[in-house]
């Protein structure tokens, strides 16, 4: 994860501040509650009667809120014809899941598509939709000969997975087919810049895009690698598919919490500041602590792609929900293992790379830490880039040949 570079304190929320939106909250639902009363007895708002008509539901939502089931209204053919093929489930259930949250179910007409973040149509670019509705971009790079295996890219948190071009290019010299989409809030993906509703949609996400790779071509072994934030993805992603994969490599991986941001009083304020201003930043990352490498540190921060901007409250909770699962999910993890990550990183604590290996009951697993060397490893010196790199490659190609034996006997 590229957490904020910023101090990170996070300031107790006064009292008073709780009281007053706590007070507001319950006059508007008094003042509603009220309104309602008069519309039931026939009056005005100044007293008057008011002539009969059917009385309305009550404030929230009345039978409704209560679970009452309102009939959905017809869906002509077209309104589903015109999702893509890579939607991710039936056409019919990506209709109703979009009329039970709320979202349309017609897609926009032609003459207004959907547009990335930076107005660009999805129809001209390589996208899947998730169960929520929303566009993800997409990368895909395609070795010259028949893929030997597929690896999925889960890039870290603010960034975009066009940050691994150079790492996917090398992959595919080994015939592997790699894949990565922009997380929800990122890059050229659809949604709020870097907010999530639930960590697990990360999760779900990759899951989906992993399937219709393997629908497309199956029988292959499956990789997947995640860097910092993509690390956490990863994990969580194995997790959920025991069996599934037949490796995971994890650069400079987010499993545990700086134990000097995370302290009881500073998460404790963080939760209540989550529940009265969700949206407040608390600082945002510092591209010196990303790499020691100067010209890939200008290529962060003129990246648009990238989002410069403070990570909120709610983004971090997740974060913070993301570890408490993680802690959970590494024993169950017995698949081969290769992480790497250096010594000097101050994004993501080199203690949760430790803590990793001795947890999970995977019998093939290998640390390797590079000495003073910060968060991006593939975006370091040149010595270090090119030393993991190397690791990667030989790690993988050794995987893929045995998986490959082994599908033979």
């Amino acid at each position: 994860m590229e957490k904020g570079g910023e101090s990170g304190v996070l300031a107790p929320v006064p009292i008073v501040l709780l009281r007053s939106w706590w007070g507001t909250r319950a006059a508007s639902r008094d003042e509603k509650d009220l309104s309602w009363k008069r519309e039931q007895s026939g009056e005005r708002s100044g007293g008057e009667p008011r002539a009969a008509r059917p009385a309305p539901e009550p404030p929230g939502g009345g039978l409704r809120a209560r679970g009452a089931v309102r009939a959905a209204p017809q869906r002509d053919a077209k309104s589903l014809s015109c999702l893509p093929r890579h939607a991710g489930f039936p056409l019919e259930c990506q209709a109703l899941h979009r009329m039970k949250t709320g979202h349309s179910s017609r897609m926009p007409e032609e003459s207004s598509p959907k547009r990335s973040p930076q107005n660009i149509p999805y129809k001209d670019l390589p996208h899947i939709i998730n169960a929520d509705g929303q566009h993800l971009f997409c990368r895909y790079w395609k070795p010259a000969t028949a893929a030997r295996a597929l690896v999925f890219i889960a890039h870290g948190a603010g960034e975009h997975c066009g940050r691994y071009d150079d790492l996917a290019q090398r992959l595919t010299e080994l015939n592997l087919f790699v894949f990565a989409h922009d997380h929800v809030g990122h890059g050229q993906s659809e949604g709020d810049r870097m907010v999530v509703s639930d960590f697990h949609v990360f999760i779900r996400d990759s899951l989906q895009h992993i399937d219709l790779m393997k629908k497309d071509h199956p029988g292959l072994p499956v990789f997947i690698l995640g860097h910092s934030m993509g690390g956490a993805i990863s994990i969580l992603t194995a997790s959920e598919r025991l069996g599934d994969f037949s490796g995971m490599v994890l650069i400079s991986p987010l499993v545990v919490a700086s134990p000097e941001v995370a302290t009881p009083i500073k998460v404790f304020a963080a939760k209540v500041l989550n529940l009265v201003l969700p949206n407040l930043s608390l600082g945002s990352i510092d591209p010196n602590a990303v790499s020691r490498n100067k010209k890939e540190m200008e290529s962060y921060t003129s990246d648009p792609l990238v989002y410069h901007g403070g990570m909120k409250v709610s983004f971090v909770i997740q974060l913070m929900n993301a570890i408490a699962r993680i802690e959970r999910a590494l024993p169950k993890l017995t698949l081969p293992v290769l992480v790497l990550h250096g010594s000097s990183d101050k994004l993501c604590d080199i203690r949760g790379s430790h803590i990793l290996m001795d947890t999970v009951q995977s019998q093939d697993k290998t640390l390797k830490v590079y000495e003073e060397a910060y968060h991006a490893l593939h975006k370091e010196l040149p010595e270090v880039t090119t030393s993991v790199f190397t690791e990667i490659l030989t790690w993988v190609g050794q995987k893929v040949s045995a998986a490959g034996e082994t599908s033979h006997t």
